[in-house]
């Protein structure tokens, strides 16, 4: 059985396909401003990575922020829901998902089956997810992997007050100008996307075995201040930009049988 799964995120398409239980293709696109035209594009590159036609696809599952404007598709899911059958099928003793896009935080709660038992999301202010940190990237003039980098340098702990990415970009440049360094003005800022996190995943409750998926999880200074924020390990699996789309592709086959 060949199914695919779509991830339309709000910043990236992601694309997977599976024959058999097994990943056979994979490829990422930006979203842009023609998400189904990107979506169409990123299903064309997966479908050549794995040496497999589109017309011989059984089952395409879409999910994601824009899942409804997916093209090839045969049913949709939740993000949630994609989350958390993804992480399951790649880790089985996972119980608690935290996934951190560009736009949204979650925090999910699932059982042995990749089914979800409870959870939070995070999606009225940018200030605890991917923009967030981007936005403070820029108003200190770094990359954002150099403003990952920055914050581990750091061994202070500075409050960052701002609840939004508006006035914490104010509060950043008042820090400038009070020649704070650079790695703790990083940190201050990972810190306080962290505890917005912590305290959205603590609504369902944090299990001893935790994963972080979504693109931030690609940002080390957030992954530490995390790790310190939740006082636990947090995994985080191979090619966690594409947990969804797996999920999406896993639930394609249930639902394909």
């Amino acid at each position: 059985m060949i199914t695919a799964g779509i991830d339309m995120g709000a910043k990236f398409v992601k694309v997977v396909i599976m024959q058999d239980g097994a990943v056979k293709g994979k490829a990422m696109e930006a979203t842009g401003f023609e998400p189904t035209a990107s979506a169409s594009k990123c299903l064309e590159n997966a479908a050549t990575e794995s040496g497999i036609e589109i017309a011989a696809i059984d089952h395409v599952t879409s999910t994601g922020a824009g899942r409804k404007a997916a093209p090839n598709t045969n049913s949709d899911i939740t993000d949630v829901g994609s989350a958390a059958k993804g992480i399951t099928h790649l880790l089985k003793d996972i119980r608690t998902v935290i996934d951190v896009g560009a736009e949204e935080g979650r925090g999910i709660k699932v059982d042995e089956n990749g089914k979800v038992v409870d959870f939070a999301v995070n999606e009225k202010c940018a200030a605890g997810a991917g923009a967030f940190a981007e936005a403070m990237s820029r108003a200190l003039e770094v990359s954002i992997e150099e403003f990952g980098q920055l914050s581990l340098q750091s061994k202070e702990s500075i409050p960052m007050n701002a609840q939004c990415a508006v006035f914490a970009e104010s509060e950043v440049v008042s820090l400038v100008h009070a020649k704070t360094p650079k790695h703790d003005i990083a940190k201050a800022v990972h810190d306080a996307i962290s505890s917005r996190i912590v305290s959205m995943v603590r609504r369902v409750g944090i299990n001893d075995k935790v994963a972080l998926i979504g693109g931030v999880s690609h940002n080390p200074g957030f992954l530490d201040s995390l790790r310190r924020g939740l006082e636990t390990e947090v995994t985080v699996p191979e090619d966690p930009d594409y947990v969804g789309a797996l999920g999406a592709a896993v639930i394609a086959s249930e639902r394909s049988r």
